[in-house]
């Protein structure tokens, strides 16, 4: 019998390239995205890979606070145990903080911050009772310093890293493993729905969404703790623990201006 994993973000970028991959490997997908039309192409693709899989597709608006108890509630009526939970959506509020739409600052919270933490809490009980399963969270390279232009963004995707680091810790022995995906800057649509194409962390080479849900993949499948896409990355993130914080502030400002 299949295992099923549930993705959000799951119409384009690494969420969609990740379905890809699970799909590959046999398993049954609950894909979750806004758009409804986006998640029906999504759909389509997924099942080029493998056409004996299941795809269950939810269209949610992850900004509201409903939708991981919708989310929840859909497996249950469907009868559907997840046994691998991939929360991936997120999004950008680009600007000086106090410049910024509050309700996009708070969108941001709930999708960013909120939502996973709901979904990890609901999902997580069954793995347990079961003793068998497996979480990855995506953070970001931005999750290790602050970062002027981008204050909002980076404290929500360092609250996903330790919460997923704590909470892996807490597992230990229990059969579920907890995983963090710390991407840099990657080529998807992300940076063009967020506007900041043309920072400076967007310019350069970029790695492809397929190499980053690759990485992501495997360091899951093999229950690392927390991976890091990238050699540059790894250095950059690393490198703050021994840079004074008032010049780590400087570097984040100065990779976010455009």
């Amino acid at each position: 019998m299949n295992k099923t994993v549930l993705i959000t973000g799951a119409s384009s970028g690494i969420g969609l390239e990740l379905s890809k991959l699970f799909a590959r490997n046999n398993y049954n997908l609950v894909i979750v995205s806004q758009n409804e039309q986006n998640l029906e192409k999504a759909k389509n693709i997924i099942h080029r890979e493998n056409t004996k899989i299941q795809i269950y597709a939810i269209a949610k608006d992850l900004s509201k606070s409903s939708s991981p108890d919708e989310i929840f509630e859909y497996t249950v009526q469907n009868s559907i145990q997840v046994d691998i939970l991939v929360n991936n959506a997120g999004i950008q509020v680009y600007g000086k903080f106090h410049d910024t739409n509050i309700d996009d600052i708070l969108n941001l919270v709930n999708v960013n911050m909120f939502v996973i933490t709901k979904l990890t809490r609901l999902f997580v009980d069954g793995m347990v009772k079961r003793g068998n399963g497996k979480i990855l969270n995506l953070a970001s390279t931005g999750a290790f310093q602050p970062c002027p232009l981008n204050a909002a963004y980076c404290a929500s995707k360092s609250f996903v890293l330790y919460l997923s680091e704590a909470m892996g810790e807490e597992l230990k022995g229990t059969g579920v493993s907890i995983t963090t995906l710390c991407p840099g800057a990657t080529k998807t649509n992300f940076a063009k729905r967020a506007k900041i194409e043309d920072i400076k962390i967007f310019r350069g080479k970029l790695l492809e969404p397929s190499k980053v849900a690759e990485i992501g993949y495997k360091a899951l499948m093999k229950g690392k703790s927390l991976v890091i896409t990238g050699l540059s990355n790894k250095l950059l993130a690393q490198s703050v623990r021994f840079i004074p914080r008032s010049m780590v502030i400087k570097i984040g400002m100065n990779m976010m201006k455009k």
